[in-house]
């Protein structure tokens, strides 16, 4: 902890309330994960992860930097991590999970603003993340208006590039993607001084390929009728993606799946009798485990997430067959824009993949979840329960931010969804 301190101090992070976050961290911790039982081994490895998230990989990214190298914080699926490692770049996600940061982050926006958009800046403004702190530029996207807007506070200190996300899915619309992924290899060339070649694209497709079979591995693994492992522990996998090393990543993922393999032909069940739920909508950034802790302790067991956390991260592989930089950047735009935001109009593409995955994973019920004030999928929410209704799917909504204000209420919901359940 002294060299973490160190290394936070050069950072230039507020060294007292950053102190305040680390204090409870370790009880949140222990609450939701060690509180498990037979929990598969291999997720020590993970553990090891998230008891020093703001230590073990900040300092790996600053060895970096002093080696010449540049870091470039992201905030979403959308922005293709194979062209920023191509460049020679290494691709981070940052924080903005947590209701410690909101607060910081309501100085510059409205109260009525998405929890994760406030957290998003209070965390950098704060000078509570190291990740924000050793990212050279963010990339972000205009997903949405919350961030678009913020994004625009956020570019007042620090180096700042805006991919334009087409809002359809036409055919001129993926060509629009294949211009801006062309645009952010400009800049990431330039800002790292690499060359994009076509041999490193294609080295880095297939890496963060790799990546993506691994989690999609871990996913299938819980299609098995007995869960192998909890939903709490896989979100916590999902997460640690964003940031990690991906090849590292890659390979202990596959190190637990190995486990849950023998696992699954053991007969092994973590939630014996719990109901089977497929969660939906908006995406968990780390610490944001509230909503599979309490799915996960009032009898049913998250075996699948639709979101950003979850399949959209990981489903469809870049397809590896490009040989030229136009091929491969078309392909890589085709597999980024089949992810199904709720961006996105029409959005029949996300009201199709939850029945496919409610199917898939042979779930007794989908509980579709967004923050409060995130119109886009608070909208949305109302398609997808008609969609559901239709395919004899049962359906719960919830609204919830990061306190714990509402947390009993949630429970109480959510005890009363899995008793309706057959």
């Amino acid at each position: 902890m002294a060299d973490n301190q160190k290394m936070w101090g050069e950072l230039g992070m507020n060294l007292e309330l950053h102190d305040q976050l680390c204090a409870v961290l370790p009880g949140a911790v222990g609450d939701v994960f060690m509180s498990q039982e037979n929990r598969p081994e291999k997720m020590d490895f993970f553990d090891m992860v998230l008891a020093d998230v703001h230590g073990i990989r900040p300092a790996e990214l600053i060895e970096f930097k002093k080696n010449g190298g540049k870091v470039f914080g992201t905030f979403c699926a959308y922005v293709p991590d194979e062209v920023i490692f191509a460049a020679g770049g290494i691709a981070t996600g940052l924080c903005a999970g947590s209701q410690f940061w909101v607060p910081g982050g309501e100085r510059y926006l409205p109260a009525n603003t998405c929890p994760l958009i406030k957290a998003m800046l209070g965390a950098r403004f704060d000078r509570t993340c190291p990740f924000y702190r050793t990212a050279d530029m963010y990339i972000g996207e205009n997903t949405c208006d919350g961030k678009k807007k913020a994004y625009e506070i956020l570019g007042t200190d620090v180096p700042l590039h805006i991919m334009d996300l087409p809002q359809m899915k036409r055919d001129v619309d993926r060509e629009k993607w294949a211009y801006e992924i062309k645009e952010l290899i400009k800049v990431v060339e330039k800002e790292t001084g690499n060359k994009v070649t076509e041999e490193n694209l294609a080295q880095w497709i297939k890496n963060v390929n790799a990546k993506r079979t691994a989690l999609k591995r871990l996913y299938d693994l819980r299609k098995s009728a007995k869960a192998p492992i909890s939903g709490t522990d896989t979100l916590l996998v999902s997460q640690i993606a964003y940031y990690d090393d991906p090849q590292r990543f890659t390979q202990m993922t596959n190190i637990l799946c190995d486990e849950l393999e023998q696992r699954v032909a053991d007969g092994v069940d973590v939630a014996p009798g719990a109901k089977r739920i497929l969660v939906s909508g908006t995406p968990m950034a780390i610490p944001n485990w509230k909503m599979h802790n309490i799915i996960e302790t009032s009898g049913g067991v998250v075996v699948c997430e639709e979101t950003c956390t979850g399949t959209r991260y990981f489903e469809n592989n870049v397809d590896e067959s490009g040989k030229t930089m136009d091929e491969m950047i078309q392909n890589i735009a085709n597999r980024y824009m089949g992810i199904n935001c709720a961006c996105f109009t029409p959005n029949e593409g996300r009201f199709d993949d939850v029945i496919r995955l409610a199917k898939e994973y042979n779930v007794d019920g989908v509980i579709d979840i967004h923050l409060k004030f995130c119109q886009t999928y608070d909208i949305e929410g109302y398609t997808l329960a008609q969609r559901l209704e239709q395919a004899g799917i049962k359906m719960l909504s919830i609204e919830t931010d990061y306190t714990d204000n509402d947390a009993s209420q949630i429970k109480t919901r959510v005890e009363a969804f899995i008793e309706t359940l057959e």
